[in-house]
């Protein structure tokens, strides 16, 4: 079966996923976690990547990002290959690809998901059994949302800054968001959008998507279609 072309629009919120080849570590200590966000920020700066919320675990990266364009997140993530895997490789004598083949991608309708996939992103740690607190975790965005520390790397969506009409109370909201974790169908969700590719909203957003693509929108029904009786 041939492979679903990934589904990236212009102006559209997307979550993307990078894992490690065989799910292997694709950082080893902290010099290649600030080397891999630097070359992700130059990146994002010069294919207008508008990157929300992220998280480096060891072998993965989870990011939300606007692309101003639809070749946008490839360009990105093609350059961030090129410089930061050539890096990794030197320093560490080693060769060949560091990722587990392509990235996974899949646009979200910003109002009903976006905030929610914030919060999939930077509670990553505690879901995977990490004792430690989101703002504590120092390669995500959450420190930057809580206002512990400013992120060059993080561009705020305008429903991030909805949350409050001061820094203080949007820092204060977002908290609460965080607290109320993530339940396991939220989750399942948004991972599987990602990792399948299927964009993930409304029929509406389905609908108006399916208008500028020849792609699915949607995964078809397994199975034989209705029989349809004559009268």
């Amino acid at each position: 079966m041939a492979r679903l072309a990934r589904l990236t629009l212009a102006g559209q919120p997307h979550h993307l996923i990078q894992r490690g080849l065989n799910r292997q570590p694709i950082v080893a200590d902290d010099v290649d976690r600030e080397r891999l966000l630097a070359e992700l920020r130059e990146c994002a700066a010069l294919h207008k990547v508008a990157v929300h919320a992220y998280i480096l675990m060891d072998n993965h990266l989870h990011l939300l990002a606007t692309p101003e364009t639809g070749e946008g997140l490839s360009r990105m993530m093609q350059s961030l290959g090129r410089r930061y895997v050539a890096a990794f490789n030197k320093r560490h004598g080693r060769s060949g690809t560091l990722w587990d083949g392509r990235f996974r991608a899949a646009p979200l309708e910003a109002q009903a998901h976006l905030l929610a996939c914030m919060r999939y992103i930077e509670t990553n740690p505690q879901r995977l059994g990490h004792a430690i607190r989101p703002e504590d975790y120092r390669w995500s965005s959450a420190a930057h949302h809580l206002g512990r520390r400013r992120d060059p790397l993080v561009v705020d969506h305008a429903l991030f800054w909805g949350m409050g009409n001061t820094p203080f109370e949007r820092e204060a909201a977002y908290k609460a968001w965080l607290e109320q974790g993530v339940a396991d169908d939220e989750a399942r969700r948004l991972g599987e959008a990602a990792l399948k590719g299927w964009p993930l909203g409304s029929a509406s957003f389905l609908r108006a998507i399916g208008d500028t693509t020849e792609r699915p929108v949607a995964p078809r029904r397994r199975g034989r279609p209705p029989r349809v009786r004559s009268e």
